[in-house]
Parts: structure tokens; C-alpha cells; sequence
């Protein structure tokens, strides 16, 4: 009973990873049903995701920060039981101006775990294994986004708000389970400053971030166009074809870990970025469906080299404030795929191959110029990442 006990809190630990990008993306599926609900059209409910990931990227400039200061453990756990009320309040929410509401609470609640839990997770790993354990949280964020439509459908069939009782539930067992007791060890010393979170080679990686989720895994609403306008696709076959890329996530990101370890982050990142723009054009010019799906799985397993890579590359980073320093790279990748829609539609618009290409031209040129390379080890061997 006692090594459940112990067992727990680190496996809430990952599970945390999974709650946060489900929790964003529950109502893509249910969207018809919540407008017609709260008596606005489909459209309209769909600002339940801008309300949402908008406070999240930009709660995270500044959340892992203030997480540090306050202690890991606490700030998650408040965080969590935070979540599972405003959750309850999106399930009753009456009008959309409150689930509106209620959703940007969520996304606050939710940029004061993500970044910690991945700190957290640095702190308890060995760094010869980082990258396994990263790939692991990266697998169980990409089957947060994917089941979460499914989940979010099911509960339609019923009655929508079913969605956030599952979110609360979920939310306040998290709460009550904690994280393992040392996860802020690491933090004693000075506060934890956010001008050190800031640093250019944090804001470079950033960079990254933000090209490695919007111009591969944010491009999934371009691919939904092209799945209509050029393959005439119906709502549930684009449906499936969208998710084989969360898909290739759950099934490689582990193994991505391993690679990161193996060979270092800024050459697995590499990798990523350079496969991630050849996929990108393909699945954007290429008119046989079937080719276009390979490459949109293989694209999966591109994005989490990129990903788990950067995030390999902030947490194994010797300077100060690791935890605000994810923060704000967290912030720039959720802030690409927010981004991502409003700057491309209009070009898909005047042109759809163009769509594709832009995007893939900047990964594969911006982000050798823009990853900073793996720092040394200092002399006593303890501080650094394997060099790249």
C-alpha cells in the first residue's frame, strides 16, 4: 500500500500532461451542440477555444515563474482544485459570456501546471534520461488532444456539459493526489526571477517552439480545408484523418525521448524541423489521400522531435529559473498554434499551396539559425546537457 502511496504522485505527475491539452480541445467536437444550447451558432460557440488557449500561452509568459516562487507543489495542487471549480462553472454556465468566462479561467489554471509539471519532471529525472521521460509526458499530451474530441462527442450525445464534470472530477482527484514531496528541492536559493526566464537563448528556443507546433501540428485546420476542398471529404473522414498525427505522437514520443538522449536535442530537433518541412509541402501538394495521411502520421513523429526536443533543451539548460524558463517556451508553442489560423487562412485563401509552403520554408530555415546549441558540461559534470 505504502509504494501506491509513492507511486501516485508520480504518475500524476504525467497524467497532469494528458488533462491540460485535453481539457483545451474537449469541445471541438461539441461545438454545434453548445451553441444550440446557449443559442448562438457553431461559429460563435468556437471562441470557447480562442478564450481558452489565448489566456493559457499568455498566462505561461510569466506562470512558471511565479510557480517557482510559490513552491511547485503547492501552485499545481491550488491550480488543479482552481480548475475543477471553474469547471463546474462552465458546466452551468447559463450564457456564453459565462462559459466564455469560465473557459479563460481554465486556461489561467492550466498555464500554473504544464510548465511546472515538466520543471517537476526535470527535477526528479536523471539527465541521461530526461529526454525518455519528456517523450512519455509529450506521448500523454498528444493523447490528450487526441481522445478529447471523442470524449467531448460522447458527452454531446448526452448533454455537452457532461464534458466539464469530467474535467472537474479529473482535475480535483489530481488536486488530491499532489506531486511527489521533493519536486521543489531544486528551487531553494535566490527567488526565481523572470528576466532569467527571459534570456536570448530561452526567447531562441521559443522560437522553435512556436515553428515546431504552427507550422506542422497547428496546421491541422489547413489539411481539414484541403481534406474538403480537394479529397471532398465528409465531417467524420476528415475527422480521422486529422488525428493520425495525435496518433503518431502517442505512439513515438517515447521513443523521440530516447533519441534526444542518444544524440542530443538540438540535432534531434533538427531532424524534426528539416522532415517536418518536406511533410508539410507533401501533404499540402500531393493529390493521392493515401500519401497524404502517411505524411501527415510522419509529420506527427517530426512535431514531437521538435517538441520534445526544445523542451530537452530549456530543462537541461544550467542557468537559473528552469521552471519559468519552460514557462515561457511553453508559451511561444501554444502562441504558434493560436496564431497559426489567423495568419494562414488568408493565404490558403488566395492561394492553398502557398499555405503549405510558407510555414515549411520558415521551419527549415528559421530554426537551424534560431536553436542555440547544447550547452557543455561544467567540470564538475553536473550541469548541462550532451552536447550536439
Amino acid at each position: 500500500m505504502s509504494a501506491l502511496r509513492a507511486a501516485l504522485p508520480r504518475a500524476a505527475l504525467y497524467t497532469g500532461g494528458f488533462l491540460g491539452p485535453f481539457g483545451g480541445s474537449v469541445v471541438v467536437s461539441m461545438l454545434p451542440e453548445m451553441g444550440a444550447d446557449l443559442g448562438v451558432t457553431a461559429a460563435t460557440a468556437a471562441t470557447s477555444v480562442t478564450a481558452y488557449l489565448g489566456v493559457f500561452a499568455a498566462a505561461m509568459l510569466f506562470s512558471g515563474t511565479l510557480g517557482a516562487r510559490w513552491g511547485r507543489a503547492r501552485t499545481v495542487r491550488l491550480a488543479y482544485l482552481a480548475y475543477a471549480v471553474v469547471s463546474v462553472a462552465a458546466a452551468l454556465a447559463p450564457t456564453l459570456a459565462v462559459l466564455l468566462g469560465a473557459r479563460m479561467l481554465q486556461g489561467a489554471a492550466n498555464a500554473f501546471t504544464t510548465p511546472l509539471l515538466l520543471a517537476a519532471l526535470a527535477s526528479l529525472t536523471p539527465q541521461n534520461r530526461l529526454g525518455r521521460a519528456l517523450g512519455l509526458f509529450g506521448a500523454l499530451q498528444a493523447a490528450g488532444l487526441t481522445f478529447a474530441p471523442l470524449v467531448g462527442g460522447l458527452a454531446a450525445e448526452i448533454d455537452w456539459r457532461w464534458a466539464f464534470v469530467v474535467l472537474a472530477a479529473a482535475a480535483l482527484a489530481l488536486a488530491c493526489i499532489g506531486l511527489p514531496g521533493t519536486v521543489d528541492e531544486d528551487t531553494a536559493g535566490e527567488p526565481a526571477r523572470l528576466r532569467d526566464a527571459l534570456r536570448s537563448r530561452i526567447v531562441r528556443i521559443g522560437i522553435v517552439a512556436l515553428l515546431g507546433w504552427g507550422a506542422i501540428g497547428g496546421l491541422n485546420f489547413l489539411l481539414a480545408f484541403r481534406a474538403e476542398d480537394v479529397f471532398a471529404l465528409t465531417p467524420s473522414e476528415r475527422g480521422a484523418l486529422l488525428t493520425v498525427l495525435g496518433f503518431a505522437g502517442i505512439l513515438t514520443a517515447r521513443r523521440v525521448g530516447i533519441l534526444v538522449d542518444r544524440i542530443g536535442a538540438r540535432r534531434t530537433v533538427l531532424i524534426g524541423a528539416f522532415a517536418g518541412a518536406v511533410l508539410v509541402v507533401t501533404v499540402g501538394t500531393v493529390t493521392n489521400l493515401m500519401v497524404v495521411a502517411v505524411a501527415w502520421f510522419l509529420a506527427g513523429v517530426a512535431s514531437q522531435c521538435v517538441l520534445v526536443g526544445v523542451n530537452a533543451a530549456v530543462l537541461g539548460d544550467p542557468g537559473a529559473n528552469r521552471g519559468g524558463a519552460v514557462s515561457v517556451v511553453q508559451a511561444f508553442r501554444f502562441g504558434g498554434g493560436a496564431f497559426a489560423p489567423l495568419a494562414l487562412t488568408p493565404v490558403y485563401s488566395a492561394d492553398p499551396t502557398a499555405a503549405f509552403l510558407v510555414p515549411a520554408v520558415l521551419l527549415a530555415v528559421v530554426t537551424p539559425l534560431a536553436m542555440p546549441a547544447s550547452p557543455r558540461p561544467d567540470s564538475s559534470g553536473k550541469d548541462g546537457v550532451r552536447s550536439s
